[in-house]
Order: structure tokens, then sequence, then C-alpha cells
């Protein structure tokens, strides 16, 4: 989310959606027929921001859908993805390893990719607020004691 809004106070167009989102999208406008006009949506912005890709395998259709969006942005827009499997899982992710690397090959193309170890934000947060409960809970078991 930093990296999208540093993008936008530079002036440039930020699209954030979650995979899960982005996909139900891609298969309703598939379905209604108008993916073309969905595929054209998604490629206007200057920074598309996909967030938890592999949190949920896709469908074989899916996989298919991503891929033309990918393709659709290759070298025209840039493609922020958060994930929590590596490159090599991206296979099992989208459920064909032949889909996998027709998108990796075009988001790896000109990209950067960040690897981040250890604990995610959320379950550290969680572990320091249940600290933090667990503190005021010996404070007030404490002062409760001491009336």
């Amino acid at each position: 989310m930093a990296l999208g809004r540093e993008a936008i106070r530079q002036n440039h167009s930020v699209q954030f959606v979650t995979a899960a989102t982005l996909v139900a999208m891609l298969a309703k406008a598939h379905d209604d027929g108008c993916l073309e006009k969905q595929l054209t949506t998604l490629s206007r912005p200057k920074l598309l921001i996909i967030d938890e890709l592999g949190y949920l395998p896709f469908e074989a259709n899916a996989a298919h859908l991503f891929f033309q969006l990918v393709s659709r942005r290759y070298e025209r827009g840039s493609i922020l993805i958060t994930s929590n499997r590596s490159v090599g899982e991206w296979g099992s992710v989208f459920g064909d390893p032949m889909v996998a690397t027709a998108i990796l090959d075009r988001l790896l193309h000109h990209s950067a990719v960040i690897t981040i170890r250890g604990d995610s934000y959320w379950p550290r947060e969680k572990r320091r607020s249940d600290l933090l409960q667990k503190a005021g809970t010996t404070l007030e078991t404490n002062e409760t004691a001491k009336q």
C-alpha cells in the first residue's frame, strides 16, 4: 500500500485489488460478454496492485483470464503483486505450470522481486496486541489484589 500511495503522490494512477476480487471481476465480465471492456479498464492505471496472490488457488479458467490481463498490461503498465508463495509455487497456484510459466515470463521481464523473510506484519501486530492485553490483565489483577 505504501508503494501505491507513493505512486499516487507522484501523480501516477493506481488501482488496488485483491487477487480473489480480480478473478471474480474477470470471470463475471467473461460470463457477461464484456471481458474486453474489463481488460481495457484494468489496463488504464499506471500501476495495478494485486494483493494476496496465492492465498487461494485459481480455477483453470481464472488462470487463463489472469494471463490475458498480464498480457494486456505487459510493457504498457506496471503490476505489483503481493504473495505468500514463491514464484516456484505458482504452478500450483494457477493449477497449470504452463500458464504459470507464461504469466511469470511476462511479469519477471523488466521486474524486481523483493522477498521479505520473517513474520508477516499481521501476526506480529497480533502478538504485540496480545502482549499488551496480557500485560494489562496482569496489571489489573495486581491492582485488584492490592485493594
